[in-house]
């Protein structure tokens, strides 16, 4: 029972925050349900527990201008994240969400997650990352919308945009988590990036990472850089 408490408060605090400003706050999104998180052990970590010592994410302020660019459904975009734990790719969903996508590239192309931490891991549920404040506040300087498709479950793997209680649904800035769960029952209001289409133990590793009761990793986890490739 103390599990399932605190992971049903951890889910309360999914207001999968800050596309937008530092007064906006976090907000209630959905109910996960309890799964056997794997341990360092099982994903063949040796290094503390499998990711190497790294420096603490620096602090960043980007002030970009809205993309206009889309993702062509005719080809294949893989983004590769290297991380201090390893590194896993994101297949981005060109068809179903080529805006969003559009956006994810033009981040990692303009450098702004090189360098970037996952400052919030909910075990069994999500990891987050892509502020460049680092505290969960933080964005591009910019938002987009593109609604995510009504039928998409928010499964092991899925890659989807962060957003606040009052934004729209679909909205999106950097901030994006990728789910741990086998379902994290979330409804379809966090816009579609993509899947984890190799790597997916990584993620798992990072997802068990001790953290405190700030839901930050004690250790930090840093994402090297996020490269965005046609294949």
């Amino acid at each position: 029972m103390p599990r399932l408490l605190a992971l049903l408060l951890a889910c309360l605090l999914l207001g999968v925050a800050g596309c937008g400003g530092d007064d906006e706050q976090q907000a209630s999104t959905g109910q996960p349900t309890e799964t056997a998180a794997p341990t360092p052990e099982d994903t063949g970590g040796e290094q503390e527990g499998g990711c190497k010592p790294a420096g603490k994410p620096k602090s960043k302020d980007p002030d970009l201008a809205k993309p206009k660019q889309k993702l062509n459904p005719a080809k294949t975009y893989v983004a590769t994240v290297g991380t201090n734990c390893g590194e896993f790719e994101i297949t981005l969903d060109a068809k179903r969400a080529p805006k969003t996508g559009g956006s994810f590239k033009y981040l990692a192309d303009k450098g702004v997650y090189d360098g970037l931490g996952f400052h919030r891991i909910v075990p069994g549920f999500v990891i987050q990352g892509g502020d460049p404040k680092g505290d969960g506040s933080g964005g591009p300087g910019y938002s987009i919308v593109e609604p995510p498709p009504e039928d998409l479950v928010y499964e092991r793997g899925v890659v989807a945009m962060a957003k606040t209680q009052i934004e729209d649904p679909g909205t999106s800035g950097s901030q994006f988590f990728i789910v741990t769960a086998e379902d994290a029952q979330l409804p379809p209001q966090y816009a579609l990036v993509g899947k984890v289409t190799k790597g997916q133990q990584v993620v798992d590793l990072i997802g068990v990472a001790p953290v405190g009761p700030d839901e930050q990793p004690v250790k930090p986890i840093v994402m090297k850089s996020v490269d965005v490739d046609e294949r």
